[in-house]
């Protein structure tokens, strides 16, 4: 197949809520073009663009898939993404490969948070935006009802372009107000009639809406069509659309039903028609604070936008041809590494399936297999000299701690994990020397699940998650002075340590050593030995087996044996002391706190206050943001608030979002410690410490 010309091309990213239909949407655009033999159902594991096992088994939508659907002279991009909130890292990434934004919304539920949530991240891109209400036929559903919801909420520059001729079960087609007539889809074709009577009247208002907001794209046909002088023609009026539509004057808005095909046809002719190519739209911001616009006569140039590993294929990077024409065994330069990469293949993709083509031209979304370092967000070109500012990603943080299931998989988890983490920007891996665990921190609980399901699937390698250990600390609060008296005796040579150390709070000073014997009662080449002892006893707690910290030790007295005498007997003599010491040092546990900022909106501000307060938190401050939401600012055990993702989309329905830091620690309550003591114990008793 021939690389369509850049103006031939349409890139559109289905955004919106889960269940709201995009991939039933992208889905009835494939059939209806021919590209498909029947129609993909996502309920039945039948779908063309969800193929994966785990979107197969969860009925819905995890990563970006793409649909090349072809409509007389143009290739239609439509790239399906995921409307849940643990993988919106993907979605956000992908819009920024296309130009347009077509939001899928229920006719009955309306737009939703994470609708509400991608509007304003794709106004910030600047990306041209469109509305399909979906689910037209349903019962209780209401097109006034939404679109005056889609009024209130994003203004009102959004205009229908498709109205429904009935709705609920007496839905029956659309009513095309651009061209003023009726649609339906009959069979397998779509049949377009004159607006039957009882829809005219609807029809012409609609009509004058639409004038009135896409007369904006021209200031001296606005004069005239305001001062009441002449109506817009039809000419007139689809000879602004796509200008109206490409400088986000007018957002369109369609209608229809996509498991019963109505509205499809309609809305493909009208992507290929006036929305945006990739020149018209494509501006990306470079790293270095400049512009970039799709050049089909420039350098050959791409942007990778998504990497996956096909456990047959392997690395997969989806990229947006930026500049020039990209062919098999052209040799590109990285600009983040510096390193040559040669497109070995390129692929035009369907969901899982791909061909080859012989090139793809500026503007165009491909697949490019087996590139050696590239990544998420990465510029290639032929100079190297291009490097396109990627997206900043949403910050991950869900931690949960994971281990491997077995021994012999241990040495495998730590490769799955990291090629996830190469993946997908929105997972971190760490290892914490302190807790001894690998932590992964996601966006959330289903992407933890995901991840899990597709390493056993993928890499059989079989992972568990346990409990993050919080990183607690232990101190004391008193002056206290103990002796600590090592003697051994053995058939031949005994060991004999003696020390009196003195323990000290030190807040905010960590730990110090000082040495104050005189006289030769320690000789100089034990205290290094009587230091060692200390900081051994100090990294294994005495209360709860946490390191203890802000401690000044002293010794000051104490004696040796000239032949029994070594380093590892004033070593244990050290330990056993400081043992001693805290015993009547008042010792205590902290807890680490943290710092958050919590952003809801004003109608859950009360219950989010509520809540931090039952997990011993503080109100710091509360503000508001540019978006009118409600940002409060909170410090709170960190131990409270390890999963408060979760609890966070409960409190506010999936709208809130946070910014956490651990800073400081504070003495935990008498029962927090206690607990942890007593959990201490009993692990010590069962051989587990």
């Amino acid at each position: 197949m021939a690389a369509p010309a850049t103006e031939h091309v349409r890139n559109i990213v289905l955004v919106g809520q889960d269940g709201a239909g995009k991939t039933s949407l992208a889905e009835a655009m494939l059939h209806v073009s021919g590209k498909t033999p029947r129609m993909g159902t996502t309920h039945d594991g039948k779908s063309y663009l969800d193929y994966d096992d785990e979107e197969i088994k969860r009925k819905f939508t995890i990563g970006t898939s793409i649909a090349p659907i072809p409509y007389k002279d143009f290739k239609i991009n439509v790239l399906d993404t995921s409307g849940h909130p643990d993988f919106v890292g993907d979605t956000l990434a992908t819009m920024q490969a296309a130009e347009m934004a077509l939001f899928v919304v229920d006719a009955v539920a309306g737009p939703q948070v994470m609708t509400t949530k991608l509007w304003y991240e794709a106004e910030d891109m600047r990306l041209s935006r469109a509305v399909f209400i979906n689910h037209i036929d349903r019962e209780h559903a209401n097109f006034d009802s939404a679109m005056a919801t889609l009024h209130a909420r994003f203004g009102s520059r959004l205009g229908a372009v498709t109205i429904p001729m009935g709705v609920d079960a007496d839905f029956k087609g659309v009513i095309d107000v651009i061209r003023m007539k009726a649609r339906y889809f009959e069979g397998e074709s779509e049949h377009v009639v004159d607006i039957p009577d009882e829809y005219a009247d609807a029809a012409i208002v609609a009509r004058d809406k639409l004038c009135d907001l896409v007369a904006e794209a021209d200031d001296e046909l606005m004069m005239k069509y305001l001062d009441g002088e002449e109506q817009l023609t039809q000419g007139e009026l689809e000879d602004l659309l796509d200008k109206a539509i490409a400088q986000e004057l007018f957002i369109p808005v369609f209608v229809g039903s996509t498991i019963i095909k109505q509205g499809i046809q309609g809305l493909m002719e009208d992507i290929a028609t006036y929305f945006p190519s990739p020149r018209a739209h494509g501006r990306f911001r470079l790293a270095n604070g400049e512009e970039t616009f799709i050049d089909e006569a420039g350098e050959p140039a791409c942007f990778v936008f998504k990497t996956l590993s096909d456990p047959y294929v392997g690395r997969m990077s989806f990229v947006k041809v930026i500049s020039g024409v990209l062919e098999p065994g052209m040799e590109l330069i990285n600009s983040r590494t510096g390193k040559k990469d040669r497109l070995g293949h390129l692929y035009v993709m369907m969901g899982k399936e791909s061909n080859d083509v012989k090139s793809a031209k500026a503007g165009d979304i491909i697949v490019v297999p087996k590139l050696t370092d590239a990544k998420t967000g990465d510029t290639l070109s032929k100079s190297g000299d291009l490097a396109i500012d990627p997206l900043p990603m949403p910050t991950p943080q869900y931690p949960v701690a994971i281990e491997a299931a077995n021994k012999k998989d241990e040495d495998k988890l730590g490769t799955a994990l990291a090629r996830v983490a190469e993946n997908d920007p929105t997972v971190r891996i760490s290892r914490s020397e302190e807790t001894h665990q690998t932590v992964l921190t996601a966006m959330g609980d289903t992407q933890v699940d995901t991840i899990i399901a597709r390493m056993k699937e993928q890499n059989g390698v079989e992972a568990v998650l346990v409990p993050v250990r919080v990183p607690y600390r232990e101190t004391i609060r008193k002056v206290a002075e103990a002796q600590g008296r090592h003697k051994k005796q053995t058939g031949g040579a005994g060991q004999f340590g003696d020390c009196w150390l003195r323990l000290e709070p030190n807040p905010g000073g960590g730990y110090e050593f000082l040495d104050e014997i005189v006289g030769g009662k320690i000789p100089r080449s034990y205290i290094p030995a009587v230091d060692k002892g200390v900081q051994d006893a100090m990294a294994e707690g005495f209360l709860a087996g946490y390191p203890m910290v802000d401690i000044k030790c002293a010794v000051f007295d104490g004696s040796y044996h000239a032949v029994d005498s070594n380093e590892m007997a004033f070593k244990t003599a050290a330990r056993i002391g400081f043992r001693a010491a805290c015993e009547k040092a008042d010792p205590v546990i902290l807890e680490p706190m943290a710092n958050m900022d919590i952003v809801v909106g004003e109608e859950y501000a009360g219950a989010v206050m509520g809540d931090i307060s039952t997990r011993r938190g503080r109100i710091v401050g509360t503000d508001s943001n540019d978006a009118g939401e409600t940002v409060i600012m909170v410090r709170v055990p960190y131990a409270e608030v390890v999963t408060y993702t979760k609890d966070l989309r409960s409190i506010s329905r999936g709208s809130g979002s946070y910014y956490i830091e651990i800073e400081g620690y504070e003495e935990a309550p008498h029962d927090v410690q206690k607990k942890l003591a007593e959990e201490y114990q009993a692990a010590r008793a069962a051989g587990n410490n």
